[in-house]
């Protein structure tokens, strides 16, 4: 047992994003749906569109709930990979961070391209794949200058972007009632190809790509203003509910059900010029061009909190944490630049390629985080959370989800290939990082095979892999214990023993002014560092306040990040919510 005091130095934060930054940054992302999910509903839904649409705002308004559950209860960087990480092992929360990274990825291309694509409507002369590797290197730029710089960006094209739906919308329904609804009376007599059910059901599984962007706001809570979180969600909500019936009921009004195909790639544009004439069309265009470079960005700051926060973790080389002057992790985001360039290359510009990426990545996401919000109810019930998603609304956004990830595979059975070309090299990079000890160990065997065989030491030999090993090993953790008896101690080594790559384990017991160490569970300790032999015990006993400044103090003094140090789950009446504690784990 070891005594300790400490003075406490309180850390300081940057700036926070306020309700309209952070809304713009992952708003445009799920805003610029309507320029294509509107097409893709009616070919599957026909007339019923704008209903498989509203189908679609009724879950996002059921993953509210979810959302702000989770997320308000474990307010860190990280979105699904967050919320299984404090409620599951680390392999599970890996296997959503690889499928969040895939659709941040394909997003990203898909928008740029499909940015380029529209400008391409007015200039025909652009060359489609170079312009779209230079508007990734643009916002590739912002981003690196900082998130409160690119949020301007994001403000502009957002405000833009809404304001020019407005005026479609307004524009659409002065020509409806102008001209009459000989139009809308025509295309509800078209047949379906199947019934009204089968319609619905294929066109809300095709809808539900219009609300990628929706998780992107959880990716980067940390960089959010108190309270931020919430209207982000209902904001979003708002605009996807309000926009994407609205648009596809005046194409439906306005447009014959067979120009609708033709006009797939620019339905919206084609709608302008139909309602308003070349001008509105153009208008239409170069904001769709904005949107979805936003888009991009979306994908550029939601990728970044997730990527720092599994590198952290140790999921991900730790050299990509190094930060610039505006503290912004460069190299992180310059490895997804490079990665978005190599796939353009890769797929040679087919977006239908990334589309099955994007599909199942971004869909499978979306159950994993309801089955974290499951998971957070009967593992941490004692945390502190703002709201609570039933278990009814729980049980019909997830089937709803899966039904659209049925849907979508078959629709497009070959998705589901391309979409594994591309998850097994990328969940293969991020599990070598996990289980690199058992390799490492695997490989020091075959090398010392060979060691004795030719009786020459080679360049990589057994002895020098023995001390990465170690060096690996060495990094320390801490589990603060308000004196848990000691099968919750227990639970803790495992875990540590299980999940994190380490011998060394500091459990330190914070005490009140009057009161006495625990001697029972100092004996606890002792007899578990007997059971963990793998494990290197120190039970320190301090006097203090346990809170974000002594927390923030050891830190910096046994140099151990935050994201190492671990808690139980604290209940009503604990002061300090996990954000302020500056990013411990829950263990217990």
């Amino acid at each position: 047992m070891q005594q300790d005091s400490s003075t406490a130095v309180a850390p300081s934060h940057p700036p926070k994003l306020k309700e309209l930054a952070a809304t713009a940054i992952c708003g445009n992302d799920i805003t610029s749906s309507c320029l294509y999910v509107s097409a893709l509903a009616i070919i599957y839904a026909g007339q019923y569109a704008w209903i498989a649409l509203l189908m679609v705002g009724g879950v996002l308004f059921l993953f509210r709930s979810i959302y702000g559950e989770v997320v308000g209860a474990l307010p860190l960087n990280g979105g699904a990979y967050n919320a299984l990480l404090n409620t599951t092992s680390k392999a599970t929360a890996s296997l959503a961070a690889c499928l969040t990274l895939l659709s941040y990825m394909a997003t990203a291309v898909i928008s740029a391209s499909e940015a380029m694509h529209y400008v391409h409507h007015l200039w025909a002369g652009l060359p489609i794949v170079l312009a779209t590797i230079i508007l990734l290197a643009v916002f590739m730029g912002l981003t690196i200058m900082g998130i409160g710089e690119s949020s301007v960006v994001a403000i502009i094209i957002f405000i833009t972007h809404i304001s020019t739906l407005t005026l479609l919308v307004l524009v659409g329904f002065i020509y409806l009632f102008g001209h009459g609804f000989d139009t809308l009376a025509l295309n509800y007599s078209q047949p379906l190809k199947g019934s009204i059910w089968q319609a619905l059901f294929f066109g809300f599984a095709a809808a539900m790509l219009g609300i990628s962007g929706f998780e992107s706001s959880a990716n980067f809570v940390e960089e959010q203003a108190p309270g931020v979180f919430s209207k982000t969600l209902r904001n979003m909500w708002l605009a996807v509910t309000i926009f994407n019936p609205l648009t596809a009921f005046l194409a439906i009004a306005i447009i014959p059900m067979a120009a609708v195909a033709e006009n797939q790639t620019a339905l919206l544009a084609y709608l302008g010029e139909v309602a308003g004439g070349q001008w509105l069309a153009i208008l239409v265009s170069v904001n769709a061009a904005l949107v979805l470079s936003g888009a991009v960005l979306t994908s550029y700051v939601g990728m970044t909190g997730l990527v720092q926060r599994m590198t952290l973790d140790r999921c991900l080389p730790q050299f990509l944490l190094k930060m610039n002057k505006k503290g912004s992790p460069y190299l992180i985001i310059i490895s997804f630049f490079l990665l978005c360039v190599s796939i353009l290359f890769i797929t040679r510009g087919d977006i239908g390629a990334l589309a099955g990426v994007y599909t199942i990545s971004f869909l499978s996401v979306m159950a994993l985080f309801g089955l974290g919000n499951i998971l957070l109810k009967f593992r941490r019930n004692r945390l502190p959370r703002p709201v609570r998603a039933s278990a009814l609304v729980l049980f019909v956004a997830i089937v709803a989800v899966l039904a659209a990830l049925v849907g979508n595979a078959l629709l497009n059975p070959a998705y589901v290939w391309v979409f594994l070309k591309y998850f097994i090299p990328t969940v293969s990079v991020v599990f070598i990082m996990l289980y690199r000890i058992e390799l490492l160990i695997f490989l020091t065997y075959l090398v010392r095979q060979i060691e004795r065989k030719i009786k020459k030491r080679l360049p990589i030999n057994s002895r020098k892999i023995i001390r990465l090993i170690h060096a690996i090993r060495a990094q320390q953790f801490v589990f603060f214990t308000r004196g848990d008896n000691i099968a919750n101690i227990n639970k803790v080594m495992r875990y540590i023993v299980e999940n994190e790559h380490t011998n060394r384990l500091k459990i330190v017991n914070v005490l009140r002014e009057g009161e006495v160490p625990p001697k029972r569970l100092m004996h606890e300790v002792e007899v578990l560092d007997l059971a963990y032999p793998e494990l290197e015990v120190d039970f320190i006993v301090m006097k203090g306040h346990f809170g974000p400044e002594l927390v923030q103090e050891l830190s910096r003094k046994w140099g151990i990040p935050k994201n190492f140090m671990f808690i139980g789950s604290p209940g009503d009446h604990f002061p300090y919510s996990l954000q302020q504690m500056g990013g411990v784990r829950l263990v217990i």
